[in-house]
Order: structure tokens, then sequence, then C-alpha cells
């Protein structure tokens, strides 16, 4: 399903059944089976989202983000992959790709995000984690954590499942 007003640039990898809403803008990304992005969605080149992921309105995903399958994003959740954002560069030129180097960030399997959130590059987020609304993420966030704040503190840790290997 594709809404109204979609730039989906031919170079985008979309899995089957992906539902895509109005006025989204997909460049050079690779986007999993079964997938919904909110309206108002930009996800840039080399930003990958697995699988039966939920990425809602007003979301921006930049290069160097890989979110794992199973992930819920929040509407308005902002990934940063710039530590030192410029226009120029010394000489007062526009900077181009040569003038600063990506920074990676990946989202776990499971992990919720929380409306208005913003995660800066460099990151984990571990598997089932979830991140408050409004949370500023500067540092990794273990998985079975949920953070929240700026900048996001632990406020609850769980323990991963553990799944016992019954006999066959």
């Amino acid at each position: 399903m594709r809404g109204q007003f979609c730039l989906i640039a031919d170079d985008v990898v979309l899995g089957s059944e992906v539902a895509i809403y109005n006025f989204v803008n997909l460049y050079g990304c690779e986007i999993g089976d079964g997938t919904k992005i909110g309206s108002f969605v930009e996800i840039q080149r080399g930003a990958r989202v697995g699988r039966n992921c939920k990425v809602s309105s007003h979301t921006f995903i930049c290069e160097g983000v890989e979110i794992e399958d199973e992930v819920f994003i929040g509407h308005g959740v902002n990934f940063i992959n710039d530590k030192y954002p410029r226009a120029t560069n010394e000489g007062g030129e526009l900077q181009t790709a040569a003038d600063w180097a990506v920074l990676q960030t990946i989202v776990r399997r499971g992990a919720s995000i929380g409306t208005g959130a913003t995660i800066l590059g460099n990151v984990e987020i571990g598997e089932r984690a979830i991140v408050g609304a409004g949370a500023v993420v500067t540092k990794s966030v273990p998985a079975g954590a949920t953070v929240a704040g700026n900048p996001a503190r632990i406020i609850e840790k769980q323990e991963p499942e553990v799944r016992s290997q019954e006999p066959e």
C-alpha cells in the first residue's frame, strides 16, 4: 500500500506487504516485510528498517541507522548521525560527504522508542529496551532497560526472557 504524495526513489528496497502512508520520502534505504511507515516520515540512504516494524508519523531516520525486526518507533522520533554538524567546512564552503563521518546507530529487535525521543549517533538500543517519550539518548541502552529523561537514564531494568528448551 502506498499513500499519496510519496517520493520513493528507484534505489529503495521494499519487502513484501510494506504499508507506506502519505507524504513519505524514502531514498537509498531498505524496508523489511510487513513494516508500516506513517505519514511525514523520511528515511535516508543507507538506513535499514527490519521486518514487522512500525514507524510512526513525523519521524526522521538518517543514514547510518539500522533498525532490527519488530521495533516500534513513536511519532516525531529523530535520529542524529553527526556529532559536530556544520553547514560549511573550514574554507567556508558547503560541507560534502568528505567533510564528516557518519555515526552508526542500531536499534535491536523488539525495542520501543517513545514519541518525541531524540537518538544521538554511535549508540545501541538493546533488545526489547524501552525509550520513554521525549528522552534524549546520548549513550547505549542495555537490553530490557527502560530509559527516560534528558539525558536518558535507566529507570527500570528487566531481565531478558529465558526461554526454556523442552526436550523433543
